[in-house]
């Protein structure tokens, strides 16, 4: 036994001192009591037995000892951990699963000779890649030339398979389904789209949910108290017990602290949400940290972006309208100069109108970008503006016309010089499934708001369309902050779901931030929440995840206190009188570490989870 007890069990003995010292009381310190006192008690019974009463004496003078006992809970706890390790890693699969997918290598290009193979490595931002049909890309990247379409579902959780060609991105991880391409890499090694989710999923399975400091609160009282029971069980049997009254009293002290060892509770809320994290980032939700996925499941007001959100967020030219006197093509030019270094929509929008007029763009300087109301710099020689009505009137443009229109398009000024020179209407389509999707929250309780930027005349528009009934337009980025603060200040549960850089002040203070995964870095970084998809029905599925999470964590919790509450007495000998018999220690090991790992077993349910 000494071996056993004294060298493999040193690492739990380790640790008991250390929870004692710090008075941080854990799993280590019962089973560092329980079995260092069975396995002293036995060598002194061996070593001293004349200490002992001749009640507990044998015939030949020998003491009862449990050295047995010590060895076997210290194999059984091995074997929980073991176990327990195994189930953890599978909580990692969809991690690890994401982690594979990238090749090892890539086919370069070099012009004038021919492709070889090089490690990822040695992959540089701007190299030309060829990637042929069946393999996976290996970086980011533009395509350079080529077409083929690409399974995505790693990433995003979609079946279809977007169609992709020159100037469009790919992504590392993804399948080439079809086709040869070239691409030019943008993003490599740990800046890649797929090393970023690796690292996200990875952080929130680290983080702790709220409801865990409420279990570390109870479980610091927990130990102190199975140490009491253990003493009290002692004690009882030790006054009334049957001979020999020390062995049995010793037995159902150990069998106490053994039993009621809280390892099933502190596991029941950690595996859930690594489990839950890594079938979201399956699904193509990344949740960002524990807290967030608790709050999603108890969201009751889900606050909306437009653009982007509701809508495609690829707006079109519809009308261009220059000042009297004017002339449609300048203004175009110079809005398409000013906006030409810009990713925004409507940056591309009027990038791709100019193109269809064959329109240069001329060279800007001192561009600056004002988040909700648009853009300004200077163009060959001249102050240049370009926004919504609220910039004009910061500015004091001159001869502005109303930004109302019956049609509810986008209005977008232009001003040169502190003079207005004409208006460009832009429409953005509505998202095919946006509809379905509300319709999804609502049925689930949650009360839809939409907050734009845009005109009230559009936001009305889309508010009308989407049977959404209360719609605030024209805000500002403080505007939405203050949206979210006042609809928690009534006792609120509120999810902003966004993609732009205005969003991100809602998105950091809203209870859950969702941020839209082709959106703003900036609001990724505010989000609790991304939807790689950048989809209203992933909100739908990650409230499914969040409540299923919610629910599996309250039944690990359940099923641990129902553990302890009833193998507790049953240790102490609350059957003896009925049965006979007491409960060995080897048996409160064997049924500890069971307990831990059906709390697991519950826990990795969450990987079948249909969202």
């Amino acid at each position: 036994a000494i071996p056993i007890v004294l060298w493999a069990g040193l690492p739990f003995f380790e640790r008991g001192l250390a929870s004692m010292q710090t008075r941080n009381f854990n799993m280590w310190t019962l089973i560092t009591l329980g079995v260092g006192t069975a396995f002293v008690y036995s060598v002194i019974a061996v070593a001293l037995p004349g200490v002992f009463p001749d009640t507990l004496r044998s015939s030949n003078g020998t003491v009862a000892v449990y050295f047995e006992a010590s060895a076997v809970i210290i194999v059984l706890v091995l074997l929980g951990q073991i176990m327990e390790l195994r189930a953890r890693e599978r909580t990692g699969d969809a991690v690890r699963a994401l982690m594979d997918v990238a090749p090892k290598t890539a086919r370069r290009v070099i012009d004038g000779a021919d492709d070889y193979s090089a490690p990822l490595d040695n992959i540089l931002e701007g190299d030309k890649l060829r990637v042929l049909a069946g393999e996976a890309v290996p970086v980011d990247g533009l395509v350079a030339s080529g077409q083929s379409e690409i399974d995505e579902s790693l990433l995003t959780g979609e079946s279809a398979l977007p169609a992709k060609s020159r100037g469009d991105p790919v992504y590392a991880g993804t399948l080439n389904r079809n086709g040869s391409l070239v691409i030019e890499a943008t993003g490599v090694g740990a800046s890649t789209r797929l090393s970023g989710i690796v690292s996200m999923v990875a952080q929130a399975q680290r983080s702790r949910a709220p409801v865990q400091t409420q279990v570390d609160r109870v479980a610091s009282w927990f130990v102190p108290t199975v140490v009491a029971s253990a003493v009290v069980a002692f004690l009882i049997w030790l006054a009334v017990g049957p001979e020999p009254s020390l062995g049995h009293a010793i037995v159902a002290a150990v069998s106490v602290l053994i039993i009621a060892c809280p390892c099933a509770l502190g596991l029941a809320t950690p595996m859930s949400v690594m489990t839950a994290t890594g079938r979201g980032a399956q699904a193509g939700i990344l949740v960002r940290d524990a807290e967030a996925l608790e709050r999603m499941g108890q969201v009751d007001v889900l606050i909306v972006d437009k653009t982007g959100t509701l809508t495609q967020g690829r707006p079109e030219v519809v009308n261009i309208a220059p000042a009297e006197g004017g002339v449609e093509a300048d203004v175009l030019a110079l809005a398409h100069s000013l906006e030409q270094g810009s990713q925004h929509p409507i940056a591309q929008a009027i990038g791709d109108e100019a193109a269809k007029h064959s329109l240069a763009a001329l060279d800007v300087a001192d561009f600056e970008t004002l988040p909700g109301l648009g853009v300004t710099g200077m163009v060959a020689g001249a102050s240049v503006a370009l926004g919504n009505l609220k910039l004009m009137q910061q500015i004091d443009v001159a001869g502005v016309p109303d930004a109302e229109n019956g049609a509810g398009d986008t209005p977008v000024f232009v001003a040169k010089n502190g003079q207005f020179v004409g208006k460009i209407s832009l429409r953005d389509a509505i998202k095919p499934t946006a509809e379905q999707s509300l319709n999804v929250l609502r049925s689930a309780g949650i009360e839809i708001v939409m907050a734009t930027g845009d005109a009230s005349a559009v936001a009305r528009k889309v508010g009308s369309q989407l049977a959404i009934e209360h719609v605030h337009a024209g805000l500002m980025p403080d505007d939405k902050l203050a949206l979210v603060t006042s609809l928690q200040a009534d006792g609120k549960t509120v999810a902003m779901a966004g993609d732009g850089i205005n969003d991100a002040p809602a998105l950091a203070a809203a209870d859950v931030g969702i941020a839209m995964g082709v959106g703003a870095d900036a609001a990724k970084e505010s989000a609790g929440i991304v939807l790689l998809k950048g989809d209203l029905s992933g909100i739908g599925r990650a409230g499914t995840l969040a409540r299923a999470a919610s629910s599996n964590i309250k039944q690990n919790l359940f099923f641990a206190f129902a553990y302890n509450a009833t193998g507790v007495p049953i240790a102490a000998g609350a059957l003896y009188p009925f049965t006979g018999m007491m409960l060995s220690p080897m048996l409160a090991a064997a049924a500890m570490s069971l307990s831990s790992v059906s709390v697991i077993a519950n826990a990795l349910r969450l990987r079948r989870l249909k969202l």
